[in-house]
This record gives structure tokens, sequence and C-alpha cells, in this order.
């Protein structure tokens, strides 16, 4: 994704290994995982020891129809659903991202970010490379390939201990092999499922219950694990150090329904919720989310107060959630379109409202000014979420 220095974040990820109806299922998953990028999918699947791959820019259901899913015939596939975290929203830099090699092929799809991306992508040039796109996933299997010298596995190897910032892979070989990689920090997840014979790997568990695989464990912090015809193979060739994932995957990102880094995400934040209302507490007529993202914190926040929780808007559903496109100019016409209050429920109320947090304010501001035309006599507004104060170079826009 783009060498700069602007962060933002964002992708899900999905692969499974020796399944008949690999891309299907890969389908599936990307459906599963939407939620976490709304760009651009794409599907690479390995056959006849090469890869082939179909990726557009879109939603899965509009990138993908039965003629597309028909024609990536093979057992073994990965997949991607993206957020421009770094890169420009252009066909160019959708993944799966395929490289050939010496008569082999290669595909990587990538969540995260890479800090010392321009550094080794300038090292690479100056070693001979000629990038493509400007995804810092191609910086992996550029990697990949010069240390393909050593064996496959040491190629991961030294590939991946020269990364330095939030990532999780899923790979892809012509031969058949899948491996995913989790960075040292456990900045981004990543878990494994078992569906039948196939193994299967998805940025949340939530992919695995759609395509009925059986949670098996998320991947441990900088952890290597190989999918091939000989089982699984797992490597760390990481010092362990402190984890330290992003807690914006349990605050907006990931799906409710989702188990991540053992917790599930609903529970964790309803519980946010409960602790706001002891910690700030207020009375007031009712307590209101912004939908979707503040529902189970307000939830929380009710149960403990003992104050009504009302869903006093209603979102438009057919409007995409405006943290994750790509310009202002979009979100602040996405806030505009996506929630309607009830003026029933509100006029002459004193009301709290609960975020789960604010980052630009975009859907604050809009709708607290939205809400005072209408009539509410009082807001107090609540957020879930720790102040966002400073940038995250690890990939938060």
């Amino acid at each position: 994704m783009i060498y700069n220095n602007k962060p933002r974040e964002e992708c899900g990820i999905f692969g499974i290994s020796e399944h008949s109806d690999a891309a299907r299922l890969n389908y599936f998953g990307l459906y599963a995982l939407q939620h976490r990028g709304q760009e651009s999918a794409g599907i690479a699947v390995a056959a006849d020891n090469d890869i082939n791959d179909h990726k557009e820019m879109g939603l899965v259901s509009d990138v993908f129809d039965k003629k597309y899913l028909k024609q990536l015939k093979g057992e073994h596939a990965i997949g991607h659903v993206r957020y421009s975290t770094t890169g420009s929203s252009v066909i160019a830099n959708a993944q799966p991202f395929v490289i050939r090699h010496r008569k082999k092929s290669y595909a990587i799809a990538h969540n995260g970010n890479l800090v010392n991306a321009h550094i080794l992508k300038n090292e690479l040039e100056e070693a001979g490379s000629i990038f493509q796109t400007t995804m810092d996933s191609e910086i992996f299997l550029h990697l990949f390939v010069k240390n393909l010298k050593f064996g496959f596995e040491q190629a991961i190897v030294n590939s991946v201990t020269k990364l330095k910032g939030a990532f999780a892979f899923v790979g892809l070989t012509s031969r058949g092999e899948i491996f995913g990689i989790k960075d040292p920090n456990g900045f981004r997840p990543l878990c494994l499922g078992k569906l039948n014979g196939s193994y299967v790997l998805a940025s949340e568990s939530c992919a695995l219950d759609l395509v009925q695989a059986d949670f098996i464990r998320e991947l441990d912090p900088g952890e290597i694990l190989i999918i091939s015809k000989d089982g699984l193979k797992s490597i760390k060739p990481f010092d362990k150090i402190k984890q330290t994932f992003c807690i914006f995957e349990f605050i907006y990102f990931a799906r409710p329904d989702s188990i991540l880094f053992g917790k599930n995400v609903y529970q964790v934040r309803k519980g946010h919720g409960r602790c706001l209302a002891r910690e700030a507490p207020v009375d007031a007529d009712l307590v209101m989310p912004f939908p979707d993202s503040g529902t189970y914190a307000a939830l929380g926040y009710s149960e403990e107060s003992g104050i009504p929780f009302e869903m006093a808007m209603i979102r438009n559903h057919y409007v995409g959630r405006t943290f994750i496109q790509p310009t202002q100019s979009m979100r602040d016409f996405g806030v505009r379109v996506k929630l309607n209050p009830i003026s029933s429920l509100l006029k002459g109320k004193e009301i709290i409202i609960i975020e789960d947090s604010v980052i630009r304010g975009t859907t604050v501001k809009t709708r607290v000014k939205a809400l005072r035309e209408l009539g509410v006599s009082k807001i107090h507004l609540r957020v879930a979420g720790p102040a966002h104060r400073f940038p995250c170079h690890y990939g938060i826009d």
C-alpha cells in the first residue's frame, strides 16, 4: 500500500486448503468479512501448478458471480477485501497480489501496515526489484522470492523477520501450500479453523461460522503457520514479546459475533458500556446509540444504569460505514442519509448518546445538530472508547 505517513486500517483475509469448492467458500468467507473493507475484493486459486485470480473494485457480491467462481477452479484458495490503508483506491492495488517467479506462482493477501515499507522498498529497488503497485504487501513477495534460494520455509522466515509494523498475511503457492503469518505484537487478528479435512484461515471467526468450519484457535503473535499436504507446521521465529493487539478491533472493526484475542466482541463492547455507566453516570430519559457501532455499549450502559434503552435512530443499511469510505466528501454524504431519528421518542427528552469512539467526529457533529433541531431538550454524549489523540502508524485512518 502507499509509502507515506497517512495511517488508516482495515482489510479482511481468508484462505482454505484442500477443498473441492475452494473459490466458492472463499466467496462466502469474504462475504462474512465485508465489514473490514468495501473498496475491492479478490480471490486467488492454485491449480495445475499455477495461480488464477479475479479481483475488481466493489463489494464481494458485485465482484463475483457464478461465472467467475466457476472459472476459479482449484482446491486451494485465498481471498481479500480491502480498505485502502496505504495506496490508492484503484484496481492495481486490489489483492490478492500474484507474482510469478521461475515457473512458479505465489499470491499474498495482507491486513495491516508496514512502518518500514519505504526503507525496504528502496533497498529492493536498488537490488533490481521492479514494483507493479503501491502496496506494501508487494514488498513481502519481493523479499520472499529473493530468499527462495534458502528453501520455501526459510524464505518466509527471512522475509517476515525484516518487516516492522502491524500485519496479518495469508499466502498461497502454485503447489497448493497456504500459509498464515501474524506480526510479533499480534496487532491484527488471524484465526485457524477446520472444515472436515480442510483447514481455514480467516481474519475473524465469524467467517469460519459462515462456512461451517470449526474454530480451532487464533494464531499466536509472531507465528507462521504453513498448511500443506503434510498437515500443519507452526514456526515461531520471533522472540516472545508482550501482545499489544489493536484496541479498535474490539471497539469498531470486528463483527460482534467474532472471537478475538480469546474474547467475544459483543461481550467486550457491552462491558465497555457497563464500565462507562459506572465511570460517567448521568440521569436522563433514555439511552440510545448511533447505530450500529455504538449499539452494544449502549445496551451495557442501559443495563448498568437502569435507564431505558431505545433505538431512537434508524439506520439505512444500504449506506456504507462512514469511517471506512475513502474521501471526506463521501463520508459527509453518507452520514446525512445513513441515520434518521424517531421524533416521537426524542422530542422534549433528555437523552444519553453512546458512541463507541470518536475519530473524525463526522457522525457526532451532524447527528447532534439534527437532534437539537428536532427538539431534544438535553444531550449527554458518552464515548466507550478512549480518546483518539495521536496518529497510529500501525494503520488507523
